[in-house]
């Protein structure tokens, strides 16, 4: 089957007829690259040897006199080798873009559910946290849960400062736990959140070159976190130089991943860039993921008419249906005894 035949039988699955008849034409016009023979007189000679046509580099002379003599005549079939060469790279980069956002604004897995509860566990910081003991993450509700020993007594785990999964009991300072957390990182090499949190503590230090080490290593270990802060690093010049394009770089990968801080500083940068569908699907995707900032913001932009009463309904609905998936009564009661135990 010829080149033109594959390009035929690819379009009828995809929208690539340009790309495909564009091809064709710059096959047909790149035959000279097999042929070894000047273009002007005819005389052969070694490929590496001949003087090539600077602009096209399709057609090959066997001395600079010969181009110069050769070159009104090549001039037309040079332009349009130059224009279609220009048309097919324009046509595989809006396809590169497109195959992007289909990836960008998809909608990212959720969470995942606490170990104890087995309830999705919520967006906010507030209603989680990370111990190293055991490398769970648990929701405020299950760390304030009572918990009974094997006689059904009521045990105070706050008091006795015990991990509620493990049971294991916690270093007493922070210079203790970051401890743990380090050794958790030499035990376990793919424990992502504590090689995060390790890299948290470097970049306190200011050892930046080794704190972004270890967020690279956190990322590729599937840690959305990770390329969030690496972007919020670029984005800010925190120990880093400004760069504006990493910085969308890193977002991007992280809001893919299922961030949704990232998620939210891509719809404000579109916002900011007056792309207002590109922000509003940013918003929309934080919202179902328990953004309420992103809320906020979807209401603002229908209050400025930038959104409509429809996409405002749709935001509303999403974080209510987030609501009814991370809610639970123990983490309301957690909520109502400890500010810093709020989880929405």
């Amino acid at each position: 089957m010829s080149t033109s035949d594959n390009c035929k039988d690819s379009a009828s699955k995809s929208n690539s007829d340009v790309t495909c008849d564009v091809n064709d034409k710059l096959q047909n016009m790149s035959m000279a690259d097999s042929i070894s023979t000047c273009a002007n007189c005819g005389k052969e000679g070694s490929s590496d040897n001949m003087n090539t046509c600077n602009k096209c580099k399709k057609v090959k002379y066997c001395n600079a006199v010969c181009k110069k003599v050769h070159k009104k005549k090549h001039k037309k079939d040079c332009e349009e080798y130059q224009r279609l060469a220009t048309e097919k790279h324009n046509e595989e980069l809006r396809i590169a873009a497109e195959l992007h956002d289909e990836k960008l604004f998809k909608q990212p897995p959720p969470a995942d559910d606490c170990p104890i509860c087995f309830i999705r566990l919520p967006t906010l910081n507030a209603g989680t946290k990370y111990y190293a003991c055991c490398g769970k993450v648990i929701c405020s509700g299950c760390r304030l849960a009572p918990l009974y020993d094997n006689q059904g007594n009521e045990v105070d785990i706050i008091k006795q400062n015990e991990c509620p999964f493990c049971r294991t009991v916690a270093p007493k300072t922070n210079e203790g736990i970051v401890e743990r957390i380090k050794k958790r990182v030499e035990v376990n090499d793919d424990d992502a959140e504590a090689i995060y949190q390790v890299g948290i503590q470097y970049f306190i230090t200011k050892d930046y070159t080794k704190a972004l080490e270890l967020w690279h290593r956190a990322g590729e270990l599937g840690h959305a976190k990770s390329y969030q802060t690496i972007g919020a690093a670029y984005d800010n010049g925190e120990g880093l130089e400004v760069d504006k394009k990493k910085a969308r770089h890193y977002y991007e990968i992280a809001a893919m991943m299922g961030d949704v801080e990232a998620r939210y500083n891509l719809g404000m940068n579109e916002g900011q860039a007056g792309n207002i569908d590109r922000a509003t699907k940013h918003f929309m995707i934080a919202v179902g993921s328990g953004c309420p900032e992103s809320l906020g913001m979807i209401q603002k932009m229908y209050r400025n008419r930038q959104a409509t009463k429809e996409d405002y309904t749709k935001a509303l609905q999403l974080y209510q249906s987030y609501l009814g998936e991370i809610k639970s009564v123990q983490r309301d009661e957690a909520a109502a005894a400890r500010e810093d135990h709020r989880y929405y």
